[in-house]
């Protein structure tokens, strides 16, 4: 190209202009912070003193990998407890969504009702949510306990003993979270044409075929994209644990039996406070995220 041609071509800085408010969000808010906690990451780093901070390079990184130390076995439990909640939190918050959203589907009486209703607890925050399960589930006072000893059962301690102790985070999370999976699954059943149920029973299938091989075929893509979300959202586990249970009970060998890999990492940056090494299992977290996210997008990415 000679350099007439490229001084007549125009440059439009016109789309640049529409990416520019989300570029500085994206530098200030996510581009600052990770680059400073891989800095931190390097240090045995002390923001009270800043005179103590002391290089110790790949340390920090080298203490979560030993085999046997304090921080290996805290660091990895905690990963262990993210892997338990996530394995048994994400199909009740895929399978219950889905069931809802096909239920309010139909022409129900007051299904715009039911669909508020499921809804509303999404837009309550994390620490609403929490008090209140809190409240329910508690030793002493609590409404599930109280209303068990007056029909004779059992009354765990819910919030201090396994497996009881998950279980309530899991309840509480799937309460607090299925109405926003359910909206997105309504939507996108909504979108199928109804040509295809009624070709379907013109051919003799019953209600379970049309939704074995419409329904369920129709709704790939969007299923897929509520399991990666659901997956990401219950990796980043933190205020459930930290107002519920503070990850009790402890573990014989270290950690909590409800600390998540995110509670961990607030606990040894704020609570000890460690920021050197809570800043390095950000990175390892942070690592883990990037190769899950890239391996679902080659496996389920759609092909031409």
């Amino acid at each position: 190209m000679s350099i007439v041609s490229l001084r007549k071509r125009k440059i439009s800085f016109t789309p640049y202009l529409f990416i520019l408010p989300h570029l500085i969000f994206f530098a200030v808010f996510i581009g600052y912070p990770f680059f400073s906690g891989l800095y931190i990451s390097f240090f045995q780093y002390d923001y009270l003193r800043p005179e103590a901070t002391l290089f110790v390079g790949l340390q920090n990184y080298i203490d979560l990998f030993k085999a046997g130390s304090v921080k290996f076995i805290e660091f990895w439990n905690s990963i262990k407890v993210t892997l338990t909640f996530v394995f048994y939190s994400v199909p009740f918050l895929v399978l219950i969504p889905l069931g809802l959203a096909i239920l309010l589907n139909t022409k129900l009486v007051g299904n715009k009702f039911f669909r508020a209703v499921y809804f509303a607890p999404w837009v309550l925050s994390c620490a609403v949510i929490s008090l209140i399960w809190w409240w329910i589930f508690q030793s002493q006072g609590g409404l599930l306990n109280y209303y068990l000893k007056i029909l004779g059962f059992d009354t765990p301690r819910w919030l201090s003993t396994m497996p009881y102790a998950m279980i309530t985070i899991v309840v509480a999370t799937i309460w607090w979270t299925m109405g926003y999976n359910m909206v997105i699954f309504l939507a996108a059943l909504q979108d199928i044409p109804n040509d295809l149920y009624e070709a379907a029973e013109i051919d003799g299938a019953n209600s379970w075929q049309r939704f074995t091989h419409v329904t369920i075929p129709m709704l790939q893509p969007v299923l897929i994209f509520i399991i990666i979300i659901t997956i990401i959202a219950s990796f980043n586990l933190l205020g459930q644990p930290l107002m519920m249970t503070r990850g009790a009970p402890a573990q014989p060998t270290g950690g909590g039996a409800t600390e998540p890999v995110m509670l961990r990492i607030f606990n040894e940056g704020f609570v000890r406070p460690f920021q050197g090494s809570a800043a390095a299992m950000s990175v390892i977290v942070a690592i883990i995220m990037m190769v899950f996210s890239y391996t679902n997008f080659r496996i389920f990415r759609q092909r031409d």
